[in-house]
């Protein structure tokens, strides 16, 4: 349920691109509302899950479908998911992408066969009561955005995405950057001492940062960052443990051993940490169920990563009375 206007800019840069976003779903399917994929002549990017009904949409999309589509998701479409979703195709290019402003970005759906209405914000004259009402309540904080109202889409601009900061690009930062990369809501930045130590094909939406001493770039990280320590020197990961605890952050991550964490925890109680304030750090990331494996260390942190979202995300909804 959000809107990325320099993602778009980005994927527009050789053409139009229609957007497919699954805009409502009921009973079973492959995806939550709000997933969507963006359709070239020759490339797709992102997902609506689902084999047949992608296929379906991908085809749809380069016919130059847009507008709305209900899809059924039985037997007659190849897929045994029981549910339907309601698909929506919006044609953009340059244009649309820079007329797209914030901090909601509201319109009417196309019909089917024309060309998109171009990205605007909704003003009260524009739009239907429904939506109005919907956007107020969401302006009070006392109800999350809903995707589609009266035939509308309605999405945030600019998504706040959770940062996580990820120190030191050897074999397990890789593997961290390749696995959380693709998540939608999260902004990756990524640190090391020289720019030979990242690998040349890195994600396009990861910020790689350069220091002789990476502890120095803590003062640019938000207080609600989560970061991961995994650098090839325990004198910086110490280092970074200090500055992190003096700076504030949404957690930290540590990779290496009991014995390692235990050396740690005394020489952070000696430059004057509290017990308390040392045990906000992990240590170690990840599952270790799951072995030590730089990927599989990856997954472990993903999965932590997610679940902490979706707690955070169930506590919102609790505190509005949804």
């Amino acid at each position: 349920m959000s809107l990325d206007p320099e993602h778009l800019h980005r994927m527009t840069s050789a053409g139009p691109v229609i957007r497919v976003i699954v805009a409502e779903v009921h009973g079973s399917t492959p995806r939550e509302a709000g997933a969507e994929m963006l359709v070239g002549d020759t490339f797709c990017d992102g997902t609506i899950g689902g084999g047949a009904l992608e296929h379906l949409a991908i085809t749809a999309a380069r016919a130059g479908r847009e507008g709305v589509e209900r899809v059924a998701l039985g037997p007659q479409r190849g897929q045994c998911c029981g549910g339907a979703v309601t698909l929506v195709y919006e044609r953009f290019d340059r244009a649309a992408v820079a007329a797209i402003t914030g901090p909601v970005h509201a319109r009417p759906v196309p019909c089917a066969g024309t060309p998109a209405i171009p990205a605007r914000a909704a003003t009260p004259t524009a739009t239907p009561l429904a939506v109005q009402r919907a956007l107020a309540r969401h302006r009070n904080g006392t109800s999350c955005l809903p995707l589609m109202v009266a035939g509308w889409l309605l999405e945030e601009v600019a998504p706040q995405r959770l940062p996580v900061w990820i120190w030191g690009a050897g074999h397990v930062g890789r593997a961290l950057v390749s696995v959380l990369s693709p998540l939608p809501d999260v902004a990756l930045s990524w640190t090391d001492t020289g720019t030979d130590r990242f690998p040349e094909d890195s994600p396009r939406n990861t910020r790689q940062l350069v220091a002789e001493n990476p502890a120095d770039l803590v003062s640019l990280a938000p207080a609600d960052a989560h970061h991961y320590i995994l650098t090839y020197s325990h004198a910086l990961d110490l280092e970074l443990c200090h500055r992190l605890l003096h700076h504030g952050f949404g957690a930290v991550g540590l990779i290496g051993s009991a014995t390692k964490w235990a050396r740690f925890r005394k020489r952070l109680g000696d430059l004057g940490h509290t017990s308390a304030a040392i045990s906000q750090i992990s240590c170690p990331i990840g599952d270790p169920a799951l072995g030590k494996h730089p990927q599989a260390i990856a997954v472990g942190v993903a999965c932590t990563l997610l679940r902490a979202k979706i707690t955070n995300h169930t506590a919102q909804e609790i505190a509005r009375g949804e």
